[in-house]
């Protein structure tokens, strides 16, 4: 079993990444929405951002991810062989042979 505080940091992580990678979804510019836009302002700036509910969105998506996370390091789905898609170098002995 993985320690609680091993847990908690990998959702922290899961979070972060979640919530950044989930900025530029949803979001309206001024233009977009048809709203006028103050004098100054960048023509990208969000007209509806509700960070409230981007974070709610980063949690239940982080949450998940954790879970799945855990599940997989318990299980054994996915290992790192699996990720592996280069072949094992060949030994010195085999290159010998071959020159």
């Amino acid at each position: 079993m993985m320690a609680w505080t091993s847990i908690v940091a990998i959702y922290a992580l899961f979070w972060v990444m979640t919530a950044f990678l989930m900025l530029p979804f949803g979001v309206k510019t001024h233009d977009e929405a048809g709203i006028e836009k103050i004098p100054g302002q960048a023509d990208s700036a969000p007209a509806n951002f509700q960070p409230g509910r981007h974070a709610l969105r980063a949690t239940w998506i982080s949450a998940i991810l954790t879970g799945l996370y855990i599940l997989n390091y318990q299980y054994g789905w996915i290992t790192a062989d699996d990720l592996n898609v280069f072949p094992e170098p060949p030994s010195q002995a085999q290159r010998e042979t071959r020159s």
